[in-house]
């Protein structure tokens, strides 16, 4: 019971917690009326209760109290017994219980009259031994009136009638009597007299009813102005003693307000209409009275029949309007109590709810519902539901009544980040600039709020054994992919990686999605001669014998391009020969082949320079010069190749002294330089030391000086790098057969003996001698 303490209370027109379980139970009390504002009713802690308008529950001990002043005939009027109804519902886990409040009944009202002065009219009436005076000496015999002799003071005796019994009209209304006078004279004379006693009339009778209980039924919400029944009363008096007038004297407000009485004949007529929920029977007094003020009363029991005129009233018995998608089905979403204040069938309610929802309304008991989950919900599906509750009673006709909840599905993290496409594909031209965006991946998250907010991971991976975060990176929030370097399409073509993404829920939720770049080529590479070698000792000649026709073959130039695509395609131009006219080469296979027929007067040693070049935009090309021996033997061309030889190394030799010269100007340019700051800073000093000796500075420059820095002839230091290879006058030849092929080469350093050697394609894998500079 001390647990109960602490549970928290709501108190509406129903009290009510929602939880997942209910209990029932009920608990009553008894309090007299007219108790003072604040008394302590009973301990809700222990005794479970409480009421709404007249009643307030303390939340945080548990009791009830009076909330307002309880007056038991202002609240139930003649109802017996008088009693709130309320329930009570606990939390943790659910408790329900029904409390009943019984009003107890104290002497607290004096006797009232509508009339705080009431008038009657009493007609005054004779009374025993009233006297009228009589001229007669002797009476007919009556009972009512005796003869009496009265002596005056003057010795007259006179004679009165006086009234001995009391007269009712009612019985008697006239009385004749006859009074003889008679004389003292002898004989006696007499006189008779007639004497007419009209007996009025006097207030002595009250009104009586026929009936002195009347019962009367009246439909509730009859119109104002119902005649529901007449009383009636009579009066044994005559004239105006025996008019009747018929009130009403029920001291009670709501009895005055709704119904009226003709004070004529004593029709009962509604004032207003009758409420059946609000009583339902009515007790009234009606008084009969008559002029001279004498009543008579009366009651009239009214009985209310009900009809249907109350809908079902509908109460969300829970403030809650969201519950988790992952909830399991028959978790209890709401209480709902429907209350209709009809009676017999037109009180009895069913209740449904609108179809194709994932809950179902089940009742727990008289007049309370559990709306349960009946399937599993998914708020990716349905994120809010309007569930509508509709009940109706079983009167005739069916009354009803609707109401909506709005409940909103919360969302679990139970959905992982799905890409727009199951797998990427970029291109990027190599060269790139580091740290340009190449394409965004795009993933979703059919949750909502934190747990569909998208991170953007790089996996770790390696390509070639470097780390792929060496290649390109991923932003965390926009899923933009950078690369981090250049790459080079000759080193390589393409790489993949993987990219997760990664949702903000707890615990988070993940997918993949495989990223291919592709290295898309440039021309940066110019073609590369493989054959023929150009060495740079030696002169490597073609044999072409004198009898070649049109046609021969007299080599072929092989290049590659180390790039692809139109990139790579060559084309063979002839940029120079000693003899255009004998020679040409293939465009598209560099075959030299003789275009006429070679005679006596063609040069020994033909010269011709070749062009490759490749298809891309813009274009890059690579020249080699191929000599061709026009002769039928190897000694007849000797003496040309060797002056062609010795050409050369005088050619090295003017190269060498060229780039000693411009070295040793290089050198006069910088001491130049070194000696013009070093006077600069000397004259500097001079000045700073004429300037602390406060004697006037006058600046002196020599004739036509001028700075030299960044100025002349040669603005940067050049470095030159000769490589050269050694030569000889004397040479021996050395001759060799190569297939078809005539090949010469003259080996400066020998002894200057020729060699005919055969032709083999390792040839083509030594390397050039080129001349360097840098």
């Amino acid at each position: 019971m001390k647990t109960m303490l602490t549970m928290r209370w709501q108190v509406l027109l129903f009290i009510y917690i929602i939880s997942l379980t209910s209990v029932l139970g009920q608990v009553s009390y008894s309090i007299p009326e007219e108790m003072a504002k604040g008394s302590l009713i009973g301990n809700i802690a222990q005794d479970l209760g409480d009421s709404a308008e007249y009643i307030e529950l303390n939340r945080e001990r548990g009791v009830l109290l009076i909330k307002e002043k309880i007056d038991r005939e202002a609240l139930c009027a003649q109802t017996t017994p008088c009693a709130l109804h309320f329930q009570v519902i606990l939390e943790n886990p659910m408790e329900f219980y029904t409390v009943i409040v019984e009003i107890k009944d104290i002497n607290d009202n004096t006797p009232m009259f509508e009339k705080s002065d009431m008038k009657f009219k009493i007609s005054e009436s004779a009374v025993i031994g009233a006297k009228f005076f009589l001229q007669s000496y002797f009476l007919t015999k009556t009972d009512n009136f005796a003869l009496k002799l009265k002596d005056q003071p003057d010795g007259e005796k006179i004679v009165e009638m006086v009234l001995q019994k009391s007269l009712d009209r009612e019985k008697q209304e006239e009385i004749f009597l006859v009074l003889t006078a008679v004389d003292g004279g002898q004989p006696n004379l007499s006189g008779t007299a007639q004497i007419h006693v009209t007996v009025l009339d006097v207030n002595d009778n009250a009104p009586v009813f026929t009936k002195t209980i009347y019962k009367a039924a009246i439909s509730e919400n009859s119109p104002k102005g119902t005649v529901i029944t007449r009383v009636s009363a009579s009066d044994a008096d005559k004239g105006s003693n025996s008019k009747i007038s018929y009130s009403i004297s029920n001291a009670a407000a709501d009895v005055r307000n709704m119904f009226e009485i003709n004070e004529i004949n004593g029709d009962l007529i509604s004032k207003s209409a009758v409420d059946y929920e609000r009583a339902r029977n009515y007790q009234i007094h009606v008084q009969a009275s008559d002029e001279g003020g004498l009543t008579d009363s009366c009651k009239v029991t009214v009985e209310v029949i009900d009809v249907n005129d109350n809908k079902p009233v509908i109460n969300i018995m829970s403030q809650t309007n969201v519950i988790l998608e992952d909830s399991k089905p028959a978790t209890v979403v709401t209480m709902v109590n429907v209350q209709d204040l009809d009676s017999g069938d037109n009180g009895k309610v069913h209740c449904t709810m609108n179809e194709n929802i994932p809950f179902t309304l089940k009742p727990t008991s008289s007049n309370f519902f559990n709306l349960l989950t009946d399937s599993d919900l998914d708020r990716e599906v349905a994120s809010e539901y309007n569930i509508t509750v509709t009940c109706s009673d079983e009167g005739v006709p069916s009354l009803s009544s609707s109401v909506t909840l709005t409940l909103q599905i919360s969302d679990v993290n139970d959905n992982a980040p799905v890409f727009e496409r199951s797998s990427y594909e970029a291109y990027i031209v190599e060269n790139n600039t580091p740290g340009i965006s190449v394409f965004t991946v795009k993933a979703r998250d059919a949750d909502w709020n934190q747990n569909a907010r998208v991170s953007y991971i790089l996996e770790d991976s390696s390509v070639n054994g470097v780390a792929i975060s060496s290649y390109v990176s991923v932003s965390a929030d926009s899923g933009v992919i950078h690369v981090v370097r250049s790459f080079d399409y000759e080193q390589i073509k393409d790489f993949q990686f993987r990219v997760r993404a990664q949702d903000g829920g707890s615990p988070p939720l993940s997918s993949n999605v495989t990223v291919k770049i592709v290295i898309q080529d440039q021309n940066d590479n110019p073609p590369q001669v493989l054959y023929p070698v150009q060495t740079g000792g030696s002169v490597v000649a073609e044999m072409v014998p004198r009898a070649a026709d049109v046609g021969y073959l007299v080599t072929k130039v092989v290049a590659v391009d180390v790039d692809s695509g139109q990139n790579a395609w060559l084309s063979y131009k002839l940029q120079k020969a000693t003899d255009r006219a004998l020679f040409e080469v293939g465009l598209q296979n560099g075959e030299i082949r003789t275009i006429r027929q070679v005679n006596d007067k063609d040069a020994v040693k033909q010269r011709l320079t070749v062009i490759v070049e490749d298809n891309g935009q813009p274009s890059r090309s690579a020249a080699v010069i191929v000599n061709v021996a026009v002769a039928d033997s190897f000694p007849e061309v000797l003496s040309e190749f060797t002056d062609f030889t010795h050409d050369k190394e005088y050619n090295d030799n003017l190269t060498f002294y060229l780039v000693l010269a411009l070295a040793v100007v290089s050198f006069l340019f910088i001491t130049c330089v070194v000696v013009i700051i070093s006077v600069k800073i000397y004259r500097w000093r001079q000045s700073r030391t004429l300037y602390h000796s406060n004697l006037p500075v006058i600046p002196y420059y020599p004739p036509r000086y001028s700075d030299t820095l960044g100025t002349g002839t040669l603005q940067h230091v050049y470095n030159y790098e000769v490589c050269r290879t050694t030569d000889s006058r004397k040479s021996d030849c050395k001759f060799g057969r190569a297939g078809s092929q005539n090949v010469l080469i003259m080996d400066p350093s020998s002894t200057g003996t020729m060699q005919r050697i055969q032709s083999e394609k390792s040839i083509l894998d030594e390397p050039d001698s080129p001349l360097e500079v840098s």
